[in-house]
């Protein structure tokens, strides 16, 4: 079996499973925002927000890098100075702030501390599909 196509492939399924996270975990936030008064319905976003950020995020995020990095290792350690990595690798940085910024305002919601709008958590939640996008046109176009 060719190892670089199994790691692409596991590093494809970790991507996907972490950005299905990032798309949905600000649009539970909306819904939080808009039944905040609502203590059941807020329990049970609250339990959502947790299970999704934990059990599914957390995870596909660390295996999307681990898995990245086993591809670099495979193709070798100079497609680091390629142009199309280096942006990729900046653009996945800022895909992981953007992450760890959703568990604080996790935690926020937690603590009953948030003091975000439903249209912050519907604007914010365009970020990961434009970071997406760029990583994607980046990966199959290759600039030099």
């Amino acid at each position: 079996m060719n190892s670089y196509l199994l790691f692409k492939s596991l590093h494809l399924i970790a991507v996907i499973s972490w950005m299905a996270g990032l798309l949905y975990l600000p649009r539970i936030f909306v819904y939080h925002v808009e039944n905040i008064d609502h203590k059941i319905s807020s329990s049970i976003f609250k339990t959502m927000e947790r299970k999704l950020f934990y059990f599914i995020m957390m995870p596909a995020m660390i295996l999307s890098w681990i898995f990245g990095l086993i591809l670099i290792s495979v193709i070798g350690f100079e497609v680091i100075l390629t142009l199309w990595l280096k942006l990729k690798l900046i653009l996945i940085i800022l895909l992981t702030i953007y992450h760890f910024y959703l568990g604080k305002l996790l935690d926020d919601f937690k603590l009953d501390q948030n003091t975000k709008s439903s249209k912050f958590f519907r604007i914010i939640n365009e970020v990961p599909t434009i970071l997406l996008i760029l990583v994607v046109f980046i990966v199959i176009f290759k600039p030099i």
